[in-house]
C-alpha cells in the first residue's frame, strides 16, 4: 500500500510533465487510429524510471510531419509492446497511439519502428533479478552432515556423541580435561565468569571472623 501510494505521488508530481494547450491540439488533430479520441504519432523515450515503471515519450513526427517542440506523452509500462520484464531506453525511438486526458496526453500502446517490440532497458530494478534473490539453504543431516538426505533417512549407524570443545567421543564438554585446564580468559580487561567466582569466593572467605585477630571485636 505504501508503494502504490509513492506512486500515485510521484504520477501526481510528473503528469502532466507540459501542460497540454489547445494550439497542441490543433497541432495533433488527426484520424483515429486505436478508437475514438486516439492518436497515432511517433517519437523517442524521454526517461522512463525502470524502478516505478512509468516515464515520457517525447513525439517529435504526426504523419511524417515534425513536431516543434516535442510533446510530452506519458507512458506505462503495461503499453508497451515487447516480452518479459518491460521498459523503455532513454533516446529509444517508438511509434504509438495516445489519448487526450484530463491531465494530459497518455499513450495508449507503444512499440518500435514499423510496429515491431520495444528493445527495452537493459537495468533492472534490485530485488527483481535472479541473480540477487537469496540462495535456498540446503537440508542437512545431522547425523552424518551431508546435503542429499535428513538424519531420519541416514544409511550410517547413529554417530556417537561428541565433546563440543575438543570433539572427542570419550566424554561431554561438562567434564571435558582439556577445557577444565585451559587458563581463563581475559576479555576488555575483565576475568571470566570462572575466575571471578573463585576469587570473590577467596575474597569472602578471608573476611569470615575466624580469620580475624583475637584482639579485634565484633559488634
Amino acid at each position: 500500500v505504501r508503494s502504490k501510494l509513492r506512486e500515485d505521488e510521484m504520477l501526481e508530481s510528473y503528469f502532466p510533465f507540459r501542460t497540454f494547450t489547445v494550439e497542441d491540439g490543433e497541432r495533433m488533430s488527426g484520424p483515429s487510429v486505436s478508437g475514438p479520441g486516439s492518436f497515432y504519432r511517433a517519437g523517442h523515450c524521454k526517461w522512463f524510471n525502470v524502478r516505478m515503471g512509468f516515464g515520457f515519450l517525447a513525439m517529435t513526427s504526426r504523419e511524417g510531419c515534425p513536431v516543434d517542440p516535442p510533446l510530452d506523452v506519458f507512458v506505462h509500462q503495461s503499453k508497451l509492446h515487447m516480452e518479459g520484464f518491460r521498459s523503455l531506453r532513454e533516446g529509444e525511438p517508438v511509434e504509438f497511439t495516445f489519448q487526450k486526458s484530463s491531465k494530459g496526453l497518455e499513450s495508449l500502446w507503444v512499440t518500435g519502428p514499423g510496429g515491431g517490440p520495444c528493445l527495452g532497458n537493459e537495468r533492472r530494478p534490485k530485488g527483481k533479478s535472479v541473480a540477487h534473490k537469496r540462495k535456498q539453504k540446503g537440508d542437512r543431516c545431522y547425523n552424518c552432515g551431508g546435503l542429499d538426505h535428513h538424519a531420519k533417512e541416514c544409511t550410517l549407524p547413529p554417530l556417537p556423541k561428541k565433546c563440543h570443545y575438543c570433539q572427542s567421543v570419550s566424554h561431554m564438554v561438562a567434564h571435558c580435561p582439556l577445557r577444565a585446564s585451559t587458563p581463563p580468559t581475559v576479555t576488555q580487561g575483565r576475568l571470566s565468569t570462572r575466575q571471578h567466582a573463585s576469587t570473590s569466593s577467596q575474597t569472602l572467605s578471608s573476611h569470615t571472623p575466624e580469620m580475624l585477630p583475637s584482639s579485634v571485636s565484633l559488634m
